[in-house]
């Protein structure tokens, strides 16, 4: 029986232990212990755009220009607002050294009407009793300031159009009846024939041959903030025009606009000078002239250099300018300044100086005159 049991033990337990092969251990594969999620929804995530981060940018800089309403509470200000003339208006602009601008108009006339102060914290700029020629563009932006030098942070500029509504003044008002625009082959040229009411329809119109002109969107546009916007103005564009306006009742028309076609290489006046007479007598009067051909809107300064200049010799000096017809519609600027010398003398022989200068730069010119 002994001899048994040990058979049945050896046969049952020991065997199978000493015949069973040994596991080999094999090298785990890179995160095969990590435990991974199952049918788990991941949110992807949305990268920015450059579309976004402009739009972003845009909220960034408007976010310094707030509006009070009337219940004295604050808003972002839109881009463009319209308001009906009458309304008081209060911008806030954030920083403790503000610039403003503002339509021109409200500065040239020192229109009580405007305030503005500096707090701590933001500038106020308050418009009473606004008018239809109020309508324009009111922006704000910090100084950045080191020592008495500063300069505007381009970063954080607030801006907004406002509208003044007047159904009796559907064009911004203008102090004259009658402008002239320079048509260059080399810029846009705008008839400046601005609306009050974003909604009003607004043509243009050459007065003779009377005729409607077409705007197509591409030559000519029309922008509400602008006027007609002549993108490559030629000489066949030159004449008299208006604008006509309607919005819900009778349509009005804007001032007239002569358009000068011009056409006048840019640069350092074109100077010229020219004396009554290079030989002059005693007690002669001898004049010397200055002329420069130019460009229509482009001002020229005269200055000059004469022999009896030191010793403080009296002479007249007289500058004065017009407008010319070139042919083909051509129009240009004539500026003139005329030297006069009276009572001709001894030291008054010698060189006479012209220096004509424009934002371009500066011509000199000189000419002589002797005794007879």
């Amino acid at each position: 029986k002994r001899l048994y049991k040990l058979f049945l033990i050896i046969t049952f337990f020991i065997l199978p232990v000493i015949g069973q092969p040994a596991k080999s251990k094999r090298p785990k594969e890179p995160g095969e212990n990590k435990i991974k999620p199952v049918n788990k929804k991941v949110k992807p995530k949305t990268p920015k755009t450059k579309e976004r981060e402009s739009v972003d940018s845009s909220l960034k800089s408007q976010s310094i220009l707030t509006q009070v309403t009337d219940k004295g509470n604050f808003q972002k200000v839109a881009a463009i607002l319209s308001l009906a003339a009458g309304q008081s208006v209060e911008l806030r602009c954030k920083g403790s050294n503000v610039t403003w601008n503002y339509p021109s108009y409200l500065d040239t006339f020192k229109d009580s009407r405007l305030s503005i102060k500096q707090l701590d914290r933001y500038s106020q700029l308050i418009l009473a009793n606004s008018t239809a020629a109020d309508t324009g563009e009111y922006s704000c932006w910090p100084q950045l300031c080191t020592g008495n030098k500063c300069r505007k942070d381009e970063t954080k500029t607030g801006s907004t159009y406002i509208f003044f509504t007047d159904k009796e003044e559907l064009f911004v008002p203008t102090p004259s009846y009658f402008e002239i625009v320079y048509l260059n082959p080399d810029k846009p040229a705008v008839i400046p024939c601005r609306i009050t009411t974003p909604s009003a329809k607004v043509t243009l119109h050459r007065e003779f041959p009377a005729e409607e002109i077409e705007t197509d969107g591409t030559d000519i546009i029309y922008d509400a903030k602008k006027g007609f916007v002549f993108q490559h103005p030629t000489s066949d564009n030159k004449g008299i025009v208006y604008c006509k306006a309607e919005s819900q009742g009778a349509p009005q028309i804007s001032i007239k606009y002569h358009l000068l076609y011009v056409e006048v290489p840019k640069g350092p006046p074109s100077t010229t000078i020219a004396v009554s007479s290079s030989r002059a007598g005693g007690s002669d009067r001898v004049h010397v002239a200055c002329t420069v051909l130019g460009e229509p809107d482009v001002d020229v300064n005269f200055s000059w250099q004469y022999p009896g200049q030191e010793s403080g010799r009296p002479v007249i000096v007289q500058n004065f300018w017009r407008l010319i017809n070139r042919g083909i519609g051509h129009t240009t600027r004539i500026s003139k300044s005329v030297l006069l010398v009276e009572d001709f003398e001894g030291t008054d022989v010698g060189n006479y100086v012209c220096i004509a200068q424009n934002l371009q730069g500066e011509t000199t010119v000189a000419t002589k005159v002797e005794l007879k």
